[in-house]
């Protein structure tokens, strides 16, 4: 069990097919008000009047915007089920929950069917995640597997392209095929993508930047990637 928070986490995690169940709700009177203006469903849900600073022992964090939603553990899906879907995120050791909860915005919000952690070095689906993403991890299906370049490597054999992120690449990420069956990975901060999983990936590509700057944070590459998907994808 875990104290979610802010406004619209709690807009969505209430909302109609969110993944998890709520169990309580701690809010200052302010932010009930909000979220009776937004229709939030609060019907059979607890519900604790409380001072701001009561929130922040709960929560842990500054950021709560007067909402504190008690709910289970995050339901991570079987990875096997997301490669039944036809455009994947990938992350390979991503260490920061704000840039996870970034991507995984971008990739509910680019219409991705899934998003794949490792298990063991990795950022995962914490609150402070759940912030990151505005709520959209409650809506989405995240996947943690063992070994990423095995789970790679099951994809390919599933008719999937894998195309890896890498600032050193030759090849542009707008010269990719989106057609088909995609998985798209990206690389820890500042490491990239280790080696063995430069590997497994068919293509490596990278997002052209204009000196000074010489990368992207991995969130803004990621929904760059995303939304170059989408839009050669079609609607």
């Amino acid at each position: 069990m875990e104290w979610l928070y802010g406004r619209q986490v709690a807009r969505l995690a209430l909302a109609a097919g969110a993944r998890r169940r709520p169990h309580k709700l701690a809010v200052t009177a302010a932010a009930l008000a909000d979220l009776q203006r937004h229709s939030v469903d609060l019907r059979g849900l607890p519900v604790e009047q409380c001072e701001t600073l009561d929130i922040e022992r709960l929560c842990g964090s500054r950021e709560h915007q007067g909402v504190a939603l008690y709910v289970e553990g995050y339901p991570y899906v079987n990875a096997q089920r997301l490669g039944r879907r036809d455009l994947l995120v990938v992350l390979d050791e991503i260490s920061d929950p704000r840039n996870l909860g970034a991507i995984v915005r971008s990739a509910a919000a680019a219409g991705a069917g899934g998003l794949v952690l490792p298990k063991h070095r990795s950022a995962a689906v914490t609150p402070a995640a759940v912030k990151a993403s505005a709520g959209a991890s409650e809506h989405f299906d995240v996947a943690r597997v063992a070994n990423v370049v095995t789970f790679l490597k099951e994809l390919k054999r599933d008719g999937f392209w894998v195309y890896g992120a890498a600032g050193d690449a030759a090849a542009s990420f707008r010269e990719l095929d989106f057609d088909g069956k995609v998985a798209l990975v990206f690389g820890a901060e500042g490491k990239g993508l280790r080696l063995l999983v430069r590997k497994a990936c068919d293509v490596l590509c990278a997002i052209p930047v204009r000196a000074p700057v010489d990368s992207l944070n991995v969130g803004v590459a990621a929904a760059l990637f995303l939304y170059e998907a989408q839009r050669r994808r079609g609607p």
